[in-house]
């Protein structure tokens, strides 16, 4: 067996009812506190009235731009918190983790952003990390990196450190209870795509196969489930699958799906997890098509598990995925605001994001824009 490690929080609460259990576990960080939520304050009122008068607030109601993060940065660092916790959805998690890593640092951002940065690791330890998502989605409260989008440059990137990862992640599913149903679509098929593209990656190892592999099927049912209509049950599934999603991505690999996804939502804000599952379908068909050997079972057994919940054959699995996804209401890349005249430069782009390394296959340029072509 190929040696392989584990990245993940020292702490991982899962359940119902779990996040009463954070203002305890966090006072022993310190008095002084950095909470970032989403667009909703009152969704965190709770933790921020529990936590008391020193504790300062920040809102993210979008996928942070760089310019969002030093204007988040100056207030944060004047505050001097002790920690930092992110309420919300993915993007809070990515401000968040942000700030808990670059308030301590000598220096700006752009020394540590991959790709359009230094890409240089943390020169300080970052303040102490809780996540406490709302929504099932991105898996961010076990990953080590901050997606920050920068708009002049048609980007999404990462700061990445294996220092960021949280000291205390709460999964409580009743957190995501009433999310609106484009909400849980969009970030549901991301936790999706987050199980399937590790399960693939050419990084696999047999703890992400173990999280992933399960998921996959479970995800399905649990977001078709809620299409159809609120379900406390299927909440608590899909909060698992994202959960299982961002470890397996943490300690694997993506794939092309998300090397597309940082450079669309770059070029045109559209949100992340809609870009992520309007190219699932169309990836998964590229890349069974030139798969061999071992990546070509794995790809085969997922379009197994797809036709099972979908009530189809494997081999049309990726097209019932991308039409049952349609119906559901999901925008194509051109609703989302991809022209046909961006998809070269796209491609272009996308043939050096770093999520293209862990694609079961090297997909061509042509091959790329053929999958731009049909999600």
């Amino acid at each position: 067996m190929t040696p392989f490690g584990i990245t993940a929080p020292p702490r991982i609460l899962f359940g119902r009812g779990e996040a009463a259990k954070a203002p305890g576990l966090i006072r022993p960080f310190g008095a002084r506190g950095l909470i970032v939520h989403g667009a909703n304050p009152s969704r965190a009122a709770w933790l921020v009235e529990a936590m008391g008068p020193e504790v300062l607030t920040l809102s993210c109601g979008r996928e942070p731009t760089l310019d969002d993060v030093i204007v988040a940065l100056s207030a944060a660092r004047d505050h001097r918190p002790d920690w930092v916790a992110a309420i919300g959805g993915g993007a809070a998690m990515d401000l968040a983790k942000a700030l808990a890593a670059l308030i301590p640092a000598p220096d700006g951002p752009m020394e540590h952003l991959e790709i359009v940065g230094k890409g240089l690791p943390l020169k300080a330890d970052p303040l102490p990390f809780v996540a406490i998502p709302t929504t099932a989605g991105t898996g961010s409260e076990v990953t080590k990196n901050a997606v920050i989008g920068l708009p002049e440059h048609g980007r999404k990137v990462s700061l990445r450190d294996d220092r960021m990862i949280a000291r205390l992640a709460i999964v409580d599913p009743a957190l995501t209870d009433g999310c609106p149903w484009d909400v849980t679509l969009a970030s549901g098929l991301d936790a999706v795509v987050q199980v399937i593209e590790p399960y693939v990656s050419l990084k696999a190892t047999p703890y992400t196969d173990a999280l992933a592999e399960p998921a996959i099927g479970q995800g399905i049912s649990a977001l078709r489930r809620l299409m159809a209509g609120e379900d406390a049950a299927a909440r608590d599934q899909m909060a698992w699958v994202s959960l299982c999603g961002g470890l397996a991505l943490a300690n694997a690999a993506l794939g092309a799906v998300h090397g597309f996804a940082g450079v669309i939502g770059g070029t045109t804000g559209a949100p992340h997890g809609a870009i992520c599952g309007a190219l699932l379908g169309p990836v998964l068909e590229a890349n069974r098509a030139m798969a061999e050997g071992a990546a070509r079972a794995r790809l085969e057994e997922v379009c197994r598990i797809l036709a099972t919940e979908l009530g189809t054959s494997a081999e049309a699995a990726p097209q019932a995925l991308q039409d049952w996804a349609r119906e559901a209401g999901l925008p194509d890349l051109a609703g989302l605001g991809l022209t046909a005249e961006m998809h070269g430069e796209v491609v272009e782009a996308a043939l050096s994001a770093s999520s293209m390394k862990g694609n079961p296959v090297v997909l061509s340029a042509a091959a790329l824009r053929g999958i731009l072509e049909a999600a």
